[in-house]
C-alpha cells in the first residue's frame, strides 16, 4: 500500500550537483522543497576525514562510492539487432551513489563548452555544407547559445571557486590562457594550480611547435575561496587521490562543500536519503505531473509525494528511465526515427593516447591531482579545418601527473610481460619515469546509438531495465586516430627514450574498461518537441511542471568533461522558474 504524503512545493528527484543547486534557488525563492536521493547521505566531516579517505583498494579498486549494480544496472548491446545483457559491474562508466551523486568521486575539471559546440549542427552546415555530416549522424543545435549562457558559466565557477587561467577575457585573448574559448566577462575565481614537471614539458614542447597550452580549469581550488553561498572551500593538497574518492581538504568542489551546508540549515528544505523514484504520477489530459512514487530502501515501505514542480535532477540513465517507466514522453525508434525519449545517447572519446618513457626524468607520479595537467585545444571541436579529413568533432590533448597510486598505476613500455618477476622489474624501474599524453574527443549522436527499456531484465523494485544500445562509428575511429597522431608528433619532439604507439583501437566499444563517466542524452533539448524532450528552459513538452536537469539535455557531447554546462543549465532554468514559471504556470515555450 502506498502511503500519500502531504505536497510541498518542489521535489527534487536526485541530489547531485543539479539537485542541489536547483533546491537552493526554489528555496530561496520561498518555495517548500523535498530532495529524494536513492543511496545514502554523505557529509565529508565523517565521510572524507582522513586516513580513511585515502584508501585505493576501497574506494578506486572496490568503488565504494559507485551505484550498486545488484540494485539497478542496465544492459547492453552494441547495435540494435544484438541481444542485450545486464552490466554486473560498472567499468566504462562509474555513475555515484548517494547524496552528492558523482560529484563526490568527480576529478573537478570543468569546462565551457564552446561557442560552436552550442550550435554543432548550424556552425558545420555554414562552413562546410550539410553533406559534410556523415550519414546516420543526428547532432543537433543547442536550444540556447553560448552568449546566453555565458553569465550562469560563470555563476556556477564562481560557487565551484574553479582554477584556471582565462584566454578571452571580454573579447581580448590573452596569452597562457585557452585563446579558443568563448569571450568571458570574468577570470577565473582562483588561480591556476602549480604544474608538475611533466605538464611543464608537455607545455614547452606544444608551445615550440606552434600551439597554445594553457592550465586545465578545475574544480580544485588553488587557495582558501569563499564561494557565492558564503561557504569556504579549502587549497588542494595535491594529494593524488582525488578522483573515485571525496576530498578531506574540501578543495574540491562539491554539493556537500558548495550548497548543501546552507540548503540543509533551510527550513524550506527536506532531504530524504535512500529513497529511490520508482516513478512519475503522470496526468497526460492535464499536462502535469502531480507528484513522485519512491521506495524506502530500508524498510520497503512505499510513498507518494505529490509536488506542484517536480525536477528530475538524476544522472543521465535515471532520467532517461523514470520517464519510459512513467509513459511520459514517445520513446526513440531507431528505423522510423520518430520520438524523442532516448534518442541521442552519447558517450566520450577517451581511451587512446601515447605514453612515454624518460630515463633521465623523474616525474613523482603520486603529487598532483585531475587539476595538475597542461592542455591544448588546437584540436578540439572545430578550432581547426576539417576540409578533407572525413570526420567532424575533435579532442583535447593534455599531460601532467595527478594519480600515481600504487596499485592503479603501473605504467610499462610494450613488450613488458603482464606479470610475473619481468614485470615487477619494470613497474619498479619506470615507476618514477613515464608519462602519457592523454586526449578527450568528441562523441556525436548517431541513430542506432541510444536508450530504451529491456524486454527481459528487471531491477529489485521489478522494472524493466534501462537497455543502452551502443558503439563507435567511423567517425569515432577517424577523429581518434587523427588526433592521437597529433599527439604523437608532440611525443617525439619530447624526445623520450621509450615512446609507444598511440593507443587506437579499432573494434566494437567496449564496456568493461574505465573510460569516462561522461554519459550524455536521451532527454535532450531542443526547439521542435519531434526531435527533442526539453524546450531552452528545460521544461518538459508533456508535462508544464516537468523539468529536466543534467547531462540527458546535451543533443550531443564535446570534448570537454559536461559538468560546467550542466551547472550552467540548472542556473539558467532555475531563474526562469522563478522569474516567469512561478507567476504564470505553463509552458515557457510554445510548441
Amino acid at each position: 500500500m502506498v502511503t500519500r504524503l502531504k505536497e510541498v512545493d518542489a521535489v527534487m528527484v536526485g541530489m547531485g550537483w543539479t539537485g542541489s543547486i536547483m533546491a537552493r534557488e526554489l528555496t530561496r525563492a520561498g518555495l517548500q522543497v523535498v530532495g529524494l536521493e536513492r543511496g545514502p547521505d554523505m557529509t565529508p566531516a565523517e565521510d572524507f576525514a582522513l586516513p580513511g579517505i585515502r584508501d585505493e583498494l576501497r574506494y578506486t579498486q572496490r568503488l565504494e562510492m559507485i551505484q550498486d549494480p545488484a540494485m539497478e544496472t542496465l544492459t547492453f548491446r552494441h547495435r540494435p539487432s544484438d541481444s542485450a545483457l545486464p552490466m554486473r559491474r560498472f567499468g566504462s562508466f562509474l555513475p555515484g551513489n548517494g547524496v552528492g551523486g558523482a560529484a563526490n568521486h568527480w576529478g573537478g575539471h570543468t569546462w565551457r563548452f564552446l561557442p560552436t559546440d552550442h550550435v554543432t549542427r548550424s556552425h558545420l552546415v555554414e562552413r562546410y555544407g550539410a553533406s559534410m555530416i556523415p550519414e546516420g549522424m543526428t547532432v543537433q543545435d543547442w536550444a540556447m547559445s553560448y552568449a546566453e549562457l555565458e553569465p550562469y558559466y560563470d555563476k556556477f565557477e564562481r560557487l565551484c571557486g574553479v582554477a584556471g587561467q582565462a584566454g578571452n577575457l571580454r573579447g581580448k585573448k590573452i596569452a597562457g590562457g585557452n585563446v579558443f574559448e568563448g569571450a568571458r566577462q570574468n577570470d577565473y575565481p582562483t588561480p591556476p594550480l602549480t604544474q608538475n614537471l611533466s605538464g611543464e614539458m608537455f607545455s614547452k614542447t606544444a608551445a615550440e611547435l606552434g600551439f597554445n597550452p594553457f592550465p586545465r580549469p578545475t574544480s580544485n581550488c588553488s587557495r582558501p575561496y569563499t564561494n557565492i553561498e558564503g561557504l569556504t572551500l579549502g587549497a588542494c593538497q595535491q594529494c593524488g587521490y582525488c578522483d573515485r574518492a571525496g576530498c578531506e581538504a574540501n578543495a574540491k568542489a562539491g554539493p556537500h562543500v558548495c550548497v548543501l551546508p546552507v540548503l540543509r540549515a533551510d527550513k524550506r528544505f527536506e532531504l530524504r536519503s535512500n529513497a529511490w523514484v520508482s516513478r512519475l504520477t503522470y496526468d497526460k489530459a492535464a499536462r502535469k505531473v502531480t507528484g513522485v512514487v519512491y521506495t524506502d530502501t530500508r524498510s520497503g515501505e512505499e510513498y507518494e509525494q505529490p509536488a506542484g514542480i517536480v525536477v528530475l535532477s538524476a544522472y543521465v540513465f535515471g532520467n532517461v528511465s523514470l520517464l519510459l517507466h512513467s509513459g511520459i514522453g514517445e520513446p526513440y525508434d531507431p528505423v522510423t526515427q520518430r520520438g524523442s525519449v532516448g534518442r541521442n545517447y552519447c558517450y566520450q572519446l577517451s581511451r587512446f593516447g601515447v605514453t612515454m618513457f624518460f630515463e633521465d626524468k623523474y616525474f613523482n607520479p603520486f603529487i598532483g591531482s585531475p587539476g595538475t595537467q597542461m592542455v591544448i585545444d588546437n584540436f578540439n571541436g572545430d578550432n581547426f579545418d576539417h576540409s578533407g579529413l572525413g570526420f567532424v568533432g575533435g579532442a583535447i590533448i593534455s599531460c601532467g601527473h595527478g594519480d600515481g597510486r600504487p596499485i592503479s598505476y603501473r605504467p610499462t613500455p610494450a613488450g613488458t610481460p603482464r606479470w610475473g618477476a619481468q614485470w615487477k622489474q619494470a613497474t619498479a624501474k619506470w615507476y618514477q619515469h613515464a608519462l602519457t599524453l592523454g586526449l578527450s574527443g568528441s562523441n556525436y549522436p548517431n541513430r542506432n546509438n541510444y536508450l530504451s527499456l529491456d524486454p527481459n531484465y528487471k531491477d529489485q523494485l521489478g522494472r524493466p531495465l534501462l537497455r543502452m544500445t551502443y558503439n563507435f562509428v567511423e567517425n569515432d575511429y577517424k577523429l581518434a586516430e587523427y588526433c592521437s597522431n597529433k599527439a604523437a608528433e608532440i611525443g617525439r619532439a619530447m624526445n623520450p627514450t621509450i615512446m609507444g604507439k598511440p593507443n587506437v583501437r579499432r573494434g566494437d566499444y567496449d564496456i568493461v574498461p574505465y573510460q569516462s563517466t561522461h554519459n550524455t542524452g536521451g532527454t535532450i533539448m531542443g526547439t521542435d518537441p519531434k526531435t527533442s524532450v526539453v524546450n531552452r528552459y528545460l521544461q518538459s513538452w508533456d508535462a508544464d511542471n516537468l523539468f529536466i536537469m543534467g547531462a540527458s539535455t546535451f543533443p550531443q557531447q564535446a570534448a570537454y568533461n559536461p559538468t560546467g554546462p550542466l551547472g550552467a543549465l540548472t542556473y539558467w532554468s532555475a531563474e526562469t522558474i522563478v522569474r516567469d514559471y512561478l507567476k504564470r504556470p505553463g509552458p515557457l515555450v510554445q510548441a
